[in-house]
């Protein structure tokens, strides 16, 4: 099992940025792909962006161009930095990290976009 502690959400103001980390640990020998979802009050969770062990990355077309997902894996850590903010990406993000067999998640954390 893998342990995900997200951090760096806040209060910004619109055209702002934020970067969101995302920091692993336990079974991270396990890790194959890590990446981010959203889930605005009221909405289902949706998918904003993922990134493989090489480092292949995928976005949600309503983030691409403001947002990038970067990988360290020598500290086991996923970053998400977001540009550009608009009141629509405020939401809960949530970490995850897939192996072949699991999907583990974060506990989530506040990006509140709004002047």
């Amino acid at each position: 099992q893998v342990q995900l502690v997200e951090s760096g959400g806040g209060l910004v103001q619109p055209g702002g940025s934020l970067r969101l980390s995302c920091a692993a640990s336990g079974s991270i020998f396990s890790i194959n792909v890590m990446g981010w979802y959203r889930q605005a009050p009221g909405k289902e969770r949706a998918f904003v962006a993922t990134i493989t062990s090489g480092g292949s990355t995928n976005y949600a077309d309503s983030v691409k161009g403001r947002f990038t997902i970067s990988r360290d894996n020598a500290q086991n850590t996923a970053y998400l930095q977001m540009n550009s903010l608009k009141p629509e990406d405020t939401a809960v993000y949530y970490c995850y990290a897939a192996s072949w067999n699991t999907v583990d998640w974060g506990q989530g954390t506040q990006v509140t976009v709004s002047s």
